[in-house]
């Protein structure tokens, strides 16, 4: 049996983001009945569970700030050096998603190398380059990831892009890496037209299928957020503007309603958050348009889930979202105006024109991002 000890998401079953995400459909896809899968869940208490068949050991965390992740995933890491110790687990794999335990990735490889363990890493993307963080932290998560890469006996990326990245900053390391991306799925949601949760939740936010555009996403400024509305609000568009997201009226919150006013425009919506996986992927099949705003990271599973599911999708045009949309979404610069001419011409797109971008993003996951594939491509890197 092989051991696989995944850390640094805050746990499954998910809710919101990208490795929760993750984690939540590798566990789900699971085949192999060599691999068991030990999972570290963010929780105010200690104990264990099981959820998909994989272990779940939850890990009690201390509100200490931006240091909190940090405690988090060498708690975590702890967790697993005594669980192999103590259940005698031979060759395991420890898989820590993002770089933020780098000053301690040697001692802590030493540890591990010493049960004849090794440590893969998804080194996520760019986490010193997100605008919520001061300088000594970028500075911080940027010393971390060099020495994450350095002691990685493998470096997991999710894109093609930050492979490169990788392979080309840290050259002086030879960093062995490998892709593998994120998955989605095409399959309809489960939840009727007429369902009454779905219904109740239109009636509540003032919308109605296929007349709202969506954005699904953490409310931070590197997700474009102030060119995102600030352009729905220069367009003419008859359409609402849906927000799906952990909205808190913190700092960005309030600052982002003064820089562009957005609480003087009705079409913009804040809907809260949605953690029905079937009512999620309802509403994002009846809207009239997705909206992706990230720039910071790899691929983004949010963008997949889009893909899967929405017909049109406006992408912001960088390397990361063209090498996973590719010919099958519209793109849009920060330029002003880039995003408010899509808005205004995929409102007015024909039925044929809706159902060809439709196909062509149902394509793109169906022979890129299938969830079965990922899952498989992993389990063969873990039992290699």
């Amino acid at each position: 049996m092989k051991d696989v000890f995944i850390i640094g998401s805050k746990g499954i079953p998910a809710k919101y983001g990208g490795f929760e995400t993750f984690v939540e459909q590798l566990t789900r896809h699971k085949i192999s009945r060599d691999i068991r899968y030990h999972v570290a869940c963010m929780a105010e208490q200690g104990g264990e569970f099981e959820y998909q068949d994989s272990r779940c050991f939850q890990i009690n965390v201390p509100q200490i700030g931006p240091a909190k992740a940090v405690w988090y995933d060498l708690a975590a890491f702890w967790h697993c050096l005594r669980y192999i110790r103590s259940h005698a687990c031979t060759n395991p794999v420890i898989y820590v998603l993002a770089c933020r335990i780098g000053p301690f990735a040697g001692f802590l490889k030493r540890r591990l190398k010493h049960m004849g363990g090794r440590l893969f890493v998804n080194p996520d993307g760019h986490e010193w380059m997100r605008a919520k963080w001061n300088k000594a932290i970028r500075a911080y998560w940027k010393f971390s990831e060099k020495r994450m890469v350095k002691h990685a006996d493998l470096l997991v990326c999710d894109s093609k892009n930050m492979e490169a990245y990788i392979q080309k900053t840290y050259r002086k390391y030879n960093p062995k890496t490998t892709f593998i991306a994120y998955g989605a799925d095409v399959e309809e949601s489960r939840i009727s037209d007429t369902d009454q949760t779905l219904l109740a939740w239109y009636g509540e936010r003032g919308l109605k299928p296929r007349e709202y555009y969506l954005i699904v996403g953490r409310f931070v400024p590197e997700n474009n957020y102030e060119t995102m509305i600030r352009e729905f609000m220069r367009s003419k568009t008859k359409y609402k503007l849906a927000i799906i997201s952990n909205v808190e009226e913190n700092a960005f919150y309030r600052n982002l309603k003064s820089a562009t006013g957005f609480d003087s425009d009705g079409r913009i919506v804040f809907c809260g958050t949605v953690y029905d996986e079937q009512l999620l992927k309802k509403i994002r099949e009846q809207a009239c348009g997705y909206l992706h705003g990230h720039e910071v990271g790899g691929t983004n599973p949010s963008l997949l889930e889009a893909l899967g599911s929405t017909e049109v999708n406006l992408l912001l045009d960088v390397g990361f979202n063209r090498e996973v949309g590719g010919n099958a979404a519209l793109y849009w610069t920060k330029d002003a105006g880039s995003l408010a001419a899509l808005l205004e011409q995929a409102a007015v797109f024909s039925t044929e024109q809706r159902l060809d971008f439709g196909e062509r993003a149902k394509k793109r996951i169906r022979t890129a991002y299938s969830q079965e594939s990922i899952a498989g491509a992993y389990e063969k890197l873990f039992l290699e």
